[in-house]
Formats: structure tokens, C-alpha cells, sequence
């Protein structure tokens, strides 16, 4: 059987590992809803003016809470790296005082308080001490709002993206929120237009059955912002049809889903080494994309527009390479020169990086089953 060979986009990998350790994989809450995207040419779902951008503010959060700014907000914390993420596309980063530990990568957060708490969340001990006027707060830190309101902070906590709509909706209320429409209905614009291309990108291929494994058989599945991102990329999440949310699959599942591509946060991709990736399509044949970590698990514009524009390249670039190749063997049945190094050997799916995937589950940062047992059962409160 001929290899194919993977696309390791290795511009959008530089910043998978923040200190060596990948982020979480976000996770999302079951919806019925379907992405609504706008044509390129319609700009954002939401349109917002000057009139409606200003302060004194009254909103309601998804708690049912209505905080009120009287001005905008100069101090900002986030407790999830997508809130950052968020700040950072609008150009408000110089607002932000506080970030978690997953929002490394962006650039200049390493200057901001890490409000990380030692476990899981936050520390609110920390949160208070960057004496905020605004904490924004995304699902993961449901559990801890009521805590930080306590300590007289106001807090708007945003409820679970679970496709690209969600996230465009949590973009315009961030720009909202800040006083920075203009910049949210730009993000939001050139989001749907990444989004636009990708498709029109992918439109005239098939679309493989392609998977998300997080590691220890738990999976990115139907009504999640990550399969929305999938099938904008232009693939066919063989795990949406399992459950929806995170489930974990046994081995005889995935083995029956027989994706023909798989997604994974490191170059080596050694997870299709391991059983049952290996005795599936994707890992019988070497086929594999490359996702940044950062911009896969959170769901915020960026990585809508990033991830887009990765994961349809590498279809088309592999669905083009499948043509080449068949071309190939029909020459050589007229006398023509077959080797298994006409098709492309050079291109081996790395970018020169050492990183392990094994039990490590791409964006999960996990070593054994237990562990990324506990880390699925947390999923569902990930930004």
C-alpha cells in the first residue's frame, strides 16, 4: 500500500508547548446548534455601533447576574488563556494584568501576574492581588465566580462556546465589554472570512473521516467548537456520530470509526504508532496534520482563523498529493518508472522538532490513563 504522506505546518507549531507542557483541551457543554456563518462578504452575525458601545454598561452574564461598568475597564484578569486570546486579537492586551499559565504563548502575557493556582483553576488569592476592575471569566472557572464576586470583584463569566458562532458571540461581548466594537466586528469579519476560504479551499475534495485524539481513547465529538473547526477544515469527524462532547472510545470503537486522518499537536505524531491508531487508515498509510495545541483547544478567534486555514491546507495539499501519486501508477503501467520515492519521500510529516506524544494526549499533558481520566471528567469546564 503506497504511504501518504503527512503536512506538518511547522510555522503554526512553534508554539505548541508552553514550558514543555501542552494545554488542556478545552472542552464544551451538548447544543443543538449548528455554526451560522456569514458569507465573506456580509461581515459579522452581530452588528454593533458606537451608540451601543458605551459606558455606563448593565450586561447579564450567563450566571444571570447583571454586572454594571461605569467606565471602561483599564484593569482586566482573565481565568482562561481564551479570554487573553480574545483581548489580545482586539489590541487590548495593554489592559491585561492577569493571565493563566496557558496563555503563555501569546505575546508579552509572560509580563502579566500568573493567576494560575498551584492544582486546577485559579488562584484567587492571586486574581484579587492585580486589583482588577474587570475579570473575565470563560466556563472553565464556573466553579470559582461566586468565590471571586465575593471578594468584591466583578466578574462576567461567559457561557460554553461549543461552535464557531459561540465564539464570534463571545468575541462581539468582549468587545462590548471593553468599549472596542469596532475591533470585535473586525476580528469577527476576518474570521468568517477564514473560515469562508477554508471551505471554498476544500470544496472541490473529499472529505476523509478524520479523528481528534486526546489521548487514553477520550476524543473531540459532536457539539463541540472543535468539530465545528473540523468541518470547516474540511474533514469528517468520525467521532461526532459516538456522542457528543469528549466521550472515551474503546479501542473496537475507534477501530470501527477507521479515520483516514488524524490530528495531532507534535510533529513526531507518534500517537499513530500506537494501538488502535496504528491499525487504522490514517496510520496504516502515515496520514497526519499538525494542529497548534494553543489554537485547537481554545475556543477564541485566532484559532478558529488559524486552525481553519491548517487543517484545509492539509487536505487539499494531501488530497492533490493522492492525485499526483495515481497519476504516477497509471504511467508506470505504460512502461514508465515506479518507486516507492516518486511520490513525495522527503516530505516525512516533521518540522525537525523533538516532541513525545505516546499516553501524552495532544493537549492534555498526561502520562497514564488515570490521569487523563480525571482530566476528561474536567473537560466539560474548559474555556
Amino acid at each position: 500500500m503506497r504511504t501518504r504522506y503527512a503536512i506538518a505546518m511547522a510555522l503554526l507549531v512553534t508554539t505548541a508547548f508552553v514550558g514543555g507542557v501542552a494545554g488542556p483541551a478545552a472542552g464544551a457543554q451538548p447544543t443543538t446548534e449548528s455554526p451560522t456563518l456569514e458569507t465573506p462578504n456580509a461581515g459579522p452575525s452581530v452588528h454593533q455601533t458606537d451608540d451601543t458601545c458605551g459606558f455606563p454598561l448593565e450586561i447579564t452574564d450567563a450566571t444571570g447576574t447583571t454586572i454594571t461598568l461605569d467606565e471602561a475597564p483599564e484593569r482586566i484578569t482573565t481565568t482562561n488563556p481564551s479570554a487573553a486570546q480574545t483581548l489580545w486579537e482586539l489590541g487590548e492586551q495593554d489592559r491585561v494584568v492577569g493571565v493563566t499559565q496557558y496563555a503563555a504563548y501569546l505575546d508579552g502575557a509572560s509580563e502579566r501576574e500568573n493567576v494560575s493556582s498551584e492544582g486546577l483553576g485559579v488562584s484567587i488569592e492571586r486574581v484579587v492581588a492585580t486589583e482588577p476592575d474587570l475579570v473575565l471569566a470563560p466556563n472553565a472557572s464556573a466553579g470559582q465566580v461566586g468565590a471571586l464576586r465575593e471578594q468584591g470583584l466583578t466578574v462576567y463569566h461567559f457561557a460554553e462556546a461549543t461552535s464557531i458562532e459561540d465564539i464570534a458571540e463571545k468575541t462581539e461581548v468582549t468587545g462590548r465589554l471593553v468599549g472596542n466594537c469596532e475591533a470585535a466586528a473586525e476580528t469577527n469579519a476576518e474570521m468568517n472570512q477564514a473560515v469562508a476560504d477554508a471551505e471554498n479551499r476544500t470544496a472541490d475534495f473529499d472529505r476523509p473521516d478524520a479523528l481528534y485524539p486526546l489521548g487514553s481513547g477520550f476524543v473531540a465529538a459532536n457539539n463541540t467548537f472543535i468539530n465545528s473547526i473540523m468541518e470547516a477544515g474540511g474533514v469528517n469527524n468520525v467521532a461526532a456520530a459516538e456522542g457528543d462532547g469528549y466521550p472515551q472510545l474503546s479501542n473496537e470503537v475507534i477501530l470501527q470509526t477507521d479515520p483516514e486522518l488524524i490530528l495531532v499537536n507534535t510533529p513526531d505524531a507518534a500517537i499513530l504508532a500506537e494501538e488502535p491508531y496504528a491499525s487504522t487508515t490514517a496510520g496504516i498509510e502515515g496520514n497526519y496534520v499538525v494542529m497548534n495545541v494553543n489554537y485547537l483547544n481554545q475556543p477564541a478567534p485566532r484559532s478558529v482563523i488559524e486552525s481553519t486555514t491548517t487543517l484545509s491546507t492539509a487536505v487539499a495539499e494531501l488530497q492533490t498529493e493522492d492525485d499526483g501519486a495515481t497519476d504516477e501508477e497509471n504511467g508506470s503501467a505504460d512502461g514508465e518508472s515506479d518507486t516507492d520515492d516518486a511520490d513525495g519521500s522527503a516530505a516525512d510529516g516533521s518540522d525537525g522538532e523533538d516532541a513525545n506524544t505516546g499516553d501524552e494526549a495532544p493537549g492534555f499533558g498526561v502520562v497514564t490513563a488515570l490521569i487523563a481520566a480525571i482530566a476528561a471528567a474536567l473537560i466539560a469546564r474548559r474555556p
